[in-house]
């Protein structure tokens, strides 16, 4: 079992108006089965949360600890952290023009295993996934999210996951952008990757449509860089029905 810890994470950011806290002390823990949702209006820190888990040069860890089965995350460059097993599926995922999805893909399995994955196996299992998201077999011979609509940017995003099978992955807002049938297929891909209990996902959305399709165990409030509130399935169908005002205090009366 894989345990990723997070314990009282303070991280700030520098904008045009200085250094701002976006994260203000967050303890959280995924363990390997578990499905946390991460959810909270604009501007709350979910996303902070997922850059400065994966890494992004952009966002300063100022005190708290961030480990993987016991290991210091922080003190691992990106490229080790994704080695380690955490895996980020971007909010928007960047093109890479010159480098085929079939050669990203293929490295990509390389770096984490240590070894090149037998050919023969390999194109079996990429074809495979690829078919369950109703991806065309041609996207593996075209440079990575270049030219892909917003939809099958995403569902390369839940290929990744797929084949290179972290220890936890993060995703981003994954549902964003998606139609009705792209949200299906994806949120079946995620669940395909949960199904041998050996992933531990924190699922980031503004909305509880995902969470009809992926069904989180533990769902996380974020307001103003804390966790306001934390529950179960129950929380996220409250949400749906009384929103975020409570916690940010929009909409009450004045005096």
């Amino acid at each position: 079992m894989s345990i990723l810890e997070i314990r009282d994470l303070h991280v700030t950011v520098e904008s045009d108006q200085g250094v701002k806290e976006i994260l203000r002390g967050v303890d959280l823990t995924v363990r390997s089965g578990e499905t946390h949702a991460i959810m909270g209006p604009n501007g709350s820190g979910k996303s902070t949360l997922a850059y400065s888990i994966a890494g992004h040069p952009k966002y300063t860890v100022t005190s708290g600890s961030i480990t993987l089965d016991g290991e210091d995350v922080l003190a691992m460059s990106v490229d080790q952290r994704a080695r380690a097993g955490l895996f980020l599926a971007m909010q928007y995922p960047v093109e890479v023009p010159g480098v085929t999805v079939s050669n990203f893909l293929r490295t990509a399995k390389t770096a984490i295993d240590g070894k090149a994955p037998a050919l023969r196996h390999w194109v079996k299992d990429v074809r495979s996934a690829m078919d369950a998201l109703r991806m065309d077999r041609s996207f593996a011979e075209r440079n990575v999210n270049e030219g892909f609509s917003g939809g099958e940017k995403k569902r390369h995003e839940i290929l990744q996951l797929e084949l290179l099978r972290p220890k936890v992955a993060i995703l981003d807002e994954t549902d964003s952008g998606l139609d009705v049938d792209a949200l299906r297929v994806v949120s079946e891909g995620v669940n395909r990757a949960r199904e041998s209990g050996d992933l531990g996902v924190l699922l980031i959305t503004h909305y509880t449509r995902i969470l009809t399709y992926i069904r989180p165990d533990f769902v996380h409030v974020f307001v103003d860089g804390r966790i306001a509130e934390e529950g179960g399935p129950e929380l996220a169908d409250r949400l749906e029905a009384e929103g975020y005002d409570r916690f940010t205090g929009a909409g009450a009366p004045t005096s």
